[in-house]
């Protein structure tokens, strides 16, 4: 009985450390620099939040570095405002010019940096959320790979730009990263012009508005005109 119990325990120890370490395993996998997006439709517009976490147990997390990319320029960056923190949009050179929408394009935005005072710095167990809104996105099924870089206050370094293979292991710093979608149409068609039978319906109801005011009124006049003849023949 004793050594049922011993091997019992001992099956309940070894569970409870594997559940453990693959805890741990899980949080320190998801514990990096990542992005997402809340519309990836080709050829439109979208918000990028990028999630930041501190990984660091004894220095604070002060700036945030990510790199857009060259080969498929974003020609529209705006920046959300974050408190205490400031922040940079940083236009240069493409590598080569690239066509888009007909018109060739030798300068992008390549890079936004975001520093933070001494009062907003990412300490232990914090995150913070970074936001853009970028477009116009590139074809439906292009990879938008946008490389971060994590500055520590003790001076560490940490470059999110490892490319992630479908299929393979998530290697440990990997470039946040995400699929552009089918096109929705938003971006590009027209409206619907949905107000055209509506007005048509008032115009028309004014037009007889205004006719039956008319004849009501034409009717109204011989009616007082025959009283008044009446009158007349009768004195």
């Amino acid at each position: 009985m004793k050594t049922s119990h011993r091997r019992t325990l001992k099956t309940i120890t070894t569970g409870a450390l594997a559940a453990a370490m693959l805890a741990m395993g899980a949080a320190a996998a998801s514990a990096h620099v990542n992005v997402d997006p809340d519309d990836p439709a080709a050829n439109g517009y979208t918000h990028l939040t990028f999630n930041v976490p501190n990984e660091s147990p004894t220095a604070k997390t002060s700036k945030l570095v990510v790199s857009l990319p060259a080969d498929t320029p974003f020609t529209s960056v705006s920046v959300k405002p974050l408190d205490g923190w400031t922040v940079q949009v940083i236009t240069t050179a493409l590598p080569k010019p690239v066509t888009l929408d007909g018109t060739t394009v030798t300068k992008a935005p390549s890079s936004v940096v975001w520093t933070a005072d001494a009062a907003h710095e990412i300490g232990q167990n914090e995150y913070q959320t970074f936001s853009l809104s970028v477009g116009k996105l590139p074809a439906a099924g292009t990879t938008i790979t946008l490389p971060a870089t994590q500055t520590y206050t003790d001076g560490t370094v940490v470059n999110w730009n490892e490319k992630t293979v479908e299929g393979q292991t998530e290697p440990d710093h990997p470039a946040p990263s995400f699929v552009t979608t089918a096109e929705d149409g938003t971006a590009t068609t027209p409206p619907v012009a949905v107000s055209t039978p509506d007005n048509s319906t008032g115009v028309w109801g004014m037009v007889f508005g205004g006719a039956g005011l008319l004849l009501g009124g034409t009717a109204l006049g011989l009616v007082l005109a025959g009283r008044r003849k009446s009158a007349a023949l009768q004195q």
